[in-house]
């Protein structure tokens, strides 16, 4: 499993619009195969701040997702004034309990 994390810095007034601009990319990297969990949310103490995490079953799940062209977010969107996003690479899994 490969999990993808990290953050969006963005204008706090334009937050809302950030994340709605990105609904249809989410959207279809949910529907490509190996995609486990793909999310962009607002953190809801920082208004400045985008929340992504992303998990895959493997590297070349994410490596095609990587590769895929998308449409670009609609003209006009807000972009992110700043990134901050890692990979890591999962050895393994447990239930919190």
């Amino acid at each position: 499993m490969v999990i993808v994390g990290g953050a969006f810095t963005v204008n706090p007034a334009e937050r809302d619009a950030f994340i709605a601009s990105r609904i249809e990319g989410m959207e279809l990297s949910r529907a490509e195969p190996g995609c486990l969990e793909y999310v962009m949310a607002a953190d809801p103490i920082d208004p400045g701040r985008v929340v992504l995490f992303e998990r895959w079953e493997s590297q070349e799940a994410l490596d095609t997702h990587l590769a895929v062209q998308r449409p670009a977010p609609p003209a006009g969107s807000p972009a992110p004034t700043g990134a901050s996003i890692k990979i890591y690479d999962i050895a393994g899994e447990r239930t919190l309990a």
